[in-house]
């Protein structure tokens, strides 16, 4: 029996709004509509603005993260002076956690962000519309597909197996520059985001992340270098997505209501991004090239020490099985029961097969998929004001549009949008889509994988990842695509 039979659950008004419901004033300017549907549900601009300090509080992420050191450091260093205090555990002990920094700590971590301001959001939403309407939204008007398959997909790439075979293979063109540290920067932030449009953007942003700490970031490059790298990263493997109908969500939402295939999409826009990712990624390097030579010269330290078992051979045939675990989940992104059920059935593969595997990391995956799933809470609520926005833009303002609405939106939402407005012709689907793709790097919540490479390398960021730097890192190679796309249309 449904919850929402019972009266406390009973539905409301249903959220969101329909917005063919909306009666937009004939002829109204944007500012107009929007006027208008914050009249006939004032709760638009509720969402919107708890959305808006949800955005501000990851600019503010780093910050909290610093004070929570000095709160630790200055507790840490009060217990050396004092015997028993409040803070004392029940055995009398001193407690080496201070809450407050705790506390501050949580506030600073970026994938529990979104999911915090959710409960602004439901506790607005309850106060507008009523309980069941709450409920009715999470259990009927979220989509929560994507977030699982990040979770499962990020998971899966991230084992053992799966990481030593992609890491040979990428040693092959590796090999062609003498492994240094150059060859594997070119290699990840080339090649690696190209795959994409085959094993998915998730998959290949942890595969390319997991690398990077390994072979660039544990050998200490400096935060230009840093930066630089992370935000190349980003914009690669957005745009690098492309080169098929199923990989990319952004394309994805599309690729059914516009009928594009894979042969489509690589004619139209995949080589386009293709020659963006090398040129982009060849200037970073000519600019670079000097840092990565001195980089080149330190050992690598720190995060990603090799422990005793990690050059002892894994028979061909676990590494067959994990890849085709990871096949059958791309297969069937679309369908929760099928992916989850299938990575149930890995993880008793991997107990079985213990001695042969890494610690199955699942922190890194849940805090990117509850990142995801708060996204898509508040992002699903978004709408009534980013159709009106796109629809009043011609071809080259909604390129620059869909570019600029990515950065505080996920794209696979801006182009989801899309394909509500009415009459749009095939140039105006173009720039929507190569818009979406090219901003995907401008900050953490402008494409959906773009939180699996933070999760992977912030901990090479000593006050964590700073947006402002994220977005400088990542515009030249976002001009570079825009160029790309824009030139050749």
């Amino acid at each position: 029996m449904s919850i929402l039979m019972f009266p406390l659950f009973a539905t409301g008004n249903t959220l969101p709004r329909p917005l063919a419901d909306y009666a937009d004033p004939a002829g109204g300017s944007v500012w107009d509509i929007i006027a208008n549907r914050i009249q006939a549900e004032p709760f638009n601009a509720v969402a919107t603005g708890i959305f808006v300090l949800a955005i501000l509080h990851t600019f503010a992420a780093a910050r909290f993260q610093h004070w929570a050191h000095e709160v630790n450091a200055a507790h840490l260093k009060s217990l050396g002076r004092r015997q028993r205090t409040r803070d004392h555990n029940l055995d009398g002990r001193p407690d080496p956690v201070s809450f407050k920094g705790q506390v501050l700590h949580f506030l600073g971590e970026v994938e529990a962000i979104f999911g915090l301001w959710v409960i602004a959001l439901l506790a607005a939403m309850v106060a507008f519309h009523g309980l069941g309407t709450a409920v009715d939204y999470l259990s009927h008007r979220v989509n929560f597909t994507e977030p699982m398959f990040v979770f499962v997909i990020m998971a899966l790439a991230g084992t053992r197996p799966v990481l030593r075979f992609a890491e040979r293979c990428l040693a092959l063109l590796a090999g062609i520059g003498g492994h240094t540290v150059q060859a594997w920067w070119l290699s990840l932030l080339i090649v690696a985001p190209l795959l994409g449009s085959f094993i998915t953007e998730p998959a290949a942003m942890t595969i390319a992340a997991l690398l990077l700490s390994k072979h660039v970031y544990a050998r200490g490059p400096s935060p230009r270098l840093a930066y630089a790298t992370l935000g190349l990263l980003f914009v690669n493997v957005s745009v690098g997505g492309t080169l098929t109908h199923f990989a990319a969500p952004p394309v994805l939402m599309v690729a059914a209501p516009w009928s594009w295939t894979t042969p489509f999409m690589f004619t139209h826009i995949g080589w386009k991004a293709a020659v963006a990712i090398v040129v982009s990624t060849a200037i970073f390097y000519l600019g670079l090239r000097n840092e990565l030579n001195v980089l080149s010269r330190k050992p690598g330290t720190g995060h990603n020490a090799s422990s005793a078992d990690d050059n002892e051979p894994i028979p061909a045939w676990i590494t067959l099985i994990h890849i085709l675990f990871m096949a059958f989940c791309v297969a069937a992104a679309h369908y929760p029961p099928l992916f989850m059920g299938a990575f149930l059935f890995f993880l008793a593969f991997s107990q079985a097969t213990a001695h042969h595997q890494n610690r199955l990391e699942l922190k890194a995956p849940l805090l990117v998929g509850f990142f995801l799933a708060g996204l898509v809470v508040h992002g699903g609520l978004q709408g009534w004001w980013i159709e009106p926005v796109l629809k009043s833009l011609d071809e080259t303002s909604l390129f620059v549009g869909a570019t600029v609405l990515t950065a505080f939106n996920d794209n696979a939402a801006i182009t989801y949008l899309a394909t509500l407005v009415p009459d749009f012709t095939d140039s105006m689907k173009y720039a929507v889509v190569t818009g979406a793709v090219t901003g995907g790097g401008l900050t953490v919540i402008a494409n959906a994988p773009n939180p699996a490479g933070q999760s992977i390398l912030q901990k090479h960021f000593a006050d964590g990842i700073k947006p402002l730097y994220l977005f400088l890192g990542a515009l030249i190679p976002t001009l570079i695509g825009s160029a790309a796309f824009l030139l050749f249309r």
